[in-house]
């Protein structure tokens, strides 16, 4: 593994921040990786007014759109270069196995090559006139952004906000997860140096570590920062978009899930039992859109839920750093914790535990985070279980009658971020996909991304959208100029 960060980026600079130490825990083996000190409310202030002179550096706002493309394909470039090391961090600090977090680290990239490519290709507009003169519709930078994002795929969702936010000409300050921060670090020094390459000031990108009561509450709240990405929870995303709205800045929230997957009796049985195994345990079932309500026509359910559980019951966990592993640690001893509550909730709603419901036993796992794949059932879709984000890997299966039904149950929540549909009836799955409320559905497949297409959250799941060509829109204002064409005089002109 390489040298693990302990300096976090304020303003341009690498140093020890005057925060409080923060310990990143191998969640594996409850042994600490590294001590890292958070910012300070000061720091982030420092770091804030920084990003506004170096957004309003001419070296960076003159520059054109085709060469900041350049840098964005070096940063991939680098990113890329550096995915294996990337790849160690992220296990070690998440539990993540190491094929997920490389395939994370590949995706950092192609999202940064993408939106450079997008800037490549953006437009602005000349638009009808309606008089005598000339009318066009420009984009130019907001100036500091505020990124703050989640600890269950950091390198990622940092990509998701710093690509298009940099294409945008904007300076950036990110706050990671406290729990996860050392992946972001690695990312920021890679960043800093295609910066440096070009002669631009390193102060456009700042990392800030640090909790979300201090660190997130003192980016969002400073008045130079313009603009505030956030991904995380819902309770979270409602305080950032009351002092967005306090302060009349724009927000993006993605936010939380309790996503249903739906298998209609005449869906590809083996397919499906893959796909909904995938969509829920993959990332430890840690992830805003995992399958996690299982809605089964009642004519296969008892039949698919029974193989779906053995199979289940067959998943490896074990340490992200095993290759055999499909299932990792938990984040976080006190996030495992926070599962097996909500396992002992669902038994005293009257769940039946079909697979799991406890962490493993044995000397392998014994100082992890670990729990095992649960499946339940024998709850109604009204109960906490099935309503509230549990964040783990735990599946709850429900029956249910016709399509009326189905899409009453599956929509019967304040969620509304991702579904899975599996069918052979194309139409049925282009009916039930309309009918669902949900930014995103998949179709005969699951956790399924590409940059080039828009995500977004319903309801509770969250405001605005990432990737896709508009995410460098969003991170810009409008502009329009109108240029007159007439040597007629104005009205009331002398």
């Amino acid at each position: 593994m390489p040298l693990l960060p302990t300096d976090i980026l304020i303003a341009g600079q690498w140093r020890r921040g005057a925060g409080e130490p923060v310990d990143t825990v191998d969640p594996a083996t409850g042994r600490v990786l590294a001590t890292i000190h958070s910012a300070s409310v000061a720091e982030v202030g420092e770091a804030a007014e920084a990003a506004a002179r170096a957004a309003a550096n001419p070296a960076w706002r003159d520059l054109l759109a085709h060469e900041r493309a350049r840098l964005l394909h070096r940063i991939a470039e680098l990113t890329e270069e550096a995915a294996p090391e990337l790849a160690a961090v992220q296990t070690a600090d998440t539990g993540k196995t190491l094929a997920e977090t490389r395939a994370l680290a590949l995706s950092a990239a192609g999202t940064f090559r993408y939106m450079a490519a997008a800037l490549e290709t953006a437009e602005d507009t000349v638009t009808p006139s309606r008089g005598p003169y000339v009318t066009m519709s420009v984009h130019e930078p907001i100036g500091v952004v505020g990124a703050i994002n989640p600890w269950n795929s950091p390198v990622a969702s940092d990509a998701q906000k710093i690509a298009p936010a940099l294409a945008a000409g904007n300076a950036v300050l990110l706050k990671p997860a406290a729990w996860t921060p050392l992946v972001s670090l690695a990312l920021g020094r890679l960043i800093t140096r295609a910066l440096d390459e070009f002669g631009l000031p390193t102060a456009l990108l700042s990392v800030l570590p640090g909790s979300g009561r201090t660190v997130g509450d003192a980016l969002v709240r400073h008045p130079l920062v313009a603009r505030i990405g956030f991904t995380g929870g819902t309770e979270t995303g409602r305080s950032i978009a009351a002092i967005a709205g306090q302060k009349l800045v724009p927000a993006s929230l993605e936010l939380g899930g309790k996503s249903p997957t739906i298998v209609r009796a005449d869906a590809d049985i083996e397919q499906a039992l893959a796909g909904v195994l995938f969509g829920i345990f993959s990332s430890s079932g840690q992830s805003c859109i995992a399958g996690s309500r299982l809605f089964v026509a009642r004519e296969i359910h008892d039949t698919f839920v029974g193989e779906l559980v053995e199979r289940v019951r067959k998943l490896r966990v074990g340490p992200g750093t095993d290759p055999s592993t499909q299932v990792g640690p938990l984040v976080h001893h006190r996030h495992r914790d926070s599962v097996a509550a909500y396992v002992d909730l669902a038994r005293s709603e009257g769940a039946r535990v079909l697979c799991g419901g406890s962490a493993p036993t044995g000397e392998r796992y014994q100082d992890g985070a670990y729990y095992l794949p649960t499946v339940l059932d024998g709850l109604a879709n009204t109960s906490r279980t099935c309503r509230e984000e549990i964040f783990g890997p735990v599946l709850v299966a429900l029956p249910y009658d016709d399509e009326d039904d189905l899409v009453r149950q599956a929509n019967d929540s304040v969620y509304g971020l991702a579904c899975g549909i599996w069918t052979r009836d194309l139409r049925a799955a282009w009916r039930i996909a309309r009918r669902i409320e949900a930014g995103t559905v998949w179709i005969n497949t699951y956790k399924q991304f590409s940059a080039a297409t828009p995500f977004s959250g319903w309801k509770d799941s969250g405001l605005g959208t990432e990737k896709g060509r508009d995410a460098i829109r969003a991170y810009q204002r409008q502009k329009s100029l109108y240029w007159g064409t007439s040597d007629a005089p104005l009205p009331w002109a002398g």
